[in-house]
């Protein structure tokens, strides 16, 4: 049953719960028939960062670009005079999850979701031919947002063409977006830091990604200082963080309060100090604690907060990742008793 915000509707189910994105491990039908099992209300479709270079993020994400061709140089992704080897590697292993999705989602009518590093990410991780980042050049920032922008226009209805009864949601993943924002984003030589970028020309990028793929946008950043307004100013449907690095709630509030979706990340990507998963309870407990300490009515959380994993899984151990999934659907739904 779709929520509300505000007259309109969240594309997710009252109760929902998910994942980043990452699982640990190679074998992509496994993984996905687990995240399917695990999260039936909104699954997404896996990344094996395991599996080397090309599923991992950034690599993965830099396939998307459009007449951007990229590859490997002294371990580090750079754009390229052509298309070569790694680009073929990357867009085999998305082949070929992309034909898992498609087989194992067959049928399936509910929101599903895919990933890929945002603008802010790719340009500050991204080496240009001539060396230091493609953050460097503004130029080169607008390239790599129209790139992306139109790869993942493309891969979004490729999903929705092979899974025409879903509806699909786009997670920008913005690790660096908060070290864009703050000049931190350290040069090659370590000794000096790229010039920070102000929050409207950060908040356009991700505007023209969200415009051109012309469904709902989540972002993601399980790093501290996430900018909340950015966010709001791009027309995110929701952020994604993780709770354990929430210090000033008012922003958050705010952002709520204006109608933005929470994917709250309440359990932790490690084993505590006792070794098991949280329980469902505990993850449910800690969420609606935090949304009382907000003061928003309790019939209104089930509806705009979506349960999560505090980040990606790929470091976990099989066991504690079935456990985490578990937690978060089992929670997602004493939520959504309220």
């Amino acid at each position: 049953m779709a929520s509300s915000r505000g007259g309109a509707a969240f594309p997710w189910g009252a109760g929902a719960a998910t994942g980043i994105g990452s699982l640990p491990g190679t074998d992509i039908a496994e993984a996905q028939r687990l995240v399917f099992g695990e999260l039936p209300g909104l699954p997404h479709l896996l990344e094996l960062p395991e599996r080397g270079p090309g599923a991992d993020m950034i690599g993965r994400s830099a396939g998307f670009l459009v007449e951007l061709p990229v590859q490997l140089y002294a371990g580090r992704w750079q754009i390229a005079p052509r298309p070569g080897k790694d680009m073929r590697r990357t867009a085999d292993l998305l082949e070929r999850d992309l034909d898992q999705l498609t087989e194992q989602g067959d049928r399936y009518t509910g929101p599903i979701k895919v990933q890929a590093a945002g603008p802010w990410t790719l340009a500050a991780s991204l080496d240009l031919p001539i060396g230091g980042r493609m953050l460097r050049d503004r130029g080169a920032v607008r390239d790599i947002t129209d790139s992306l922008a139109e790869g993942l226009r493309r891969h979004v209805a490729d999903v929705q063409k092979r899974l025409p009864g879903a509806g699909v949601l786009l997670q920008l993943d913005e690790p660096s977006l908060p070290a864009v924002l703050a000049g931190q984003v350290p040069t090659e030589s370590g000794l000096s830091a790229y010039k920070a970028v102000d929050g409207p020309d950060a908040a356009s990028a991700l505007r023209t990604v969200a415009e051109a793929v012309g469904v709902p946008v989540i972002v993601h950043s399980c790093a501290p200082g996430v900018p909340l307004q950015v966010l709001r100013d791009a027309q995110a449907a929701a952020v994604s963080l993780d709770l354990a690095l929430l210090k000033d709630l008012d922003p958050l509030g705010e952002a709520i309060e204006a109608g933005l979706g929470l994917f709250a990340g309440a359990v932790p990507t490690r084993p505590p100090s006792a070794g098991r998963a949280l329980t469902s309870a505990q993850v449910a407990d800690r969420v609606r604690g935090l949304w009382s300490e907000l003061g928003f009515p309790a019939a209104r959380l089930p509806e705009q907060v979506v349960v999560t994993p505090a980040c990606g899984l790929a470091g976990a151990a099989p066991a504690y990742v079935r456990a985490v999934l578990k937690a978060c659907r089992d929670a997602g739904r004493r939520l959504a008793e309220v």
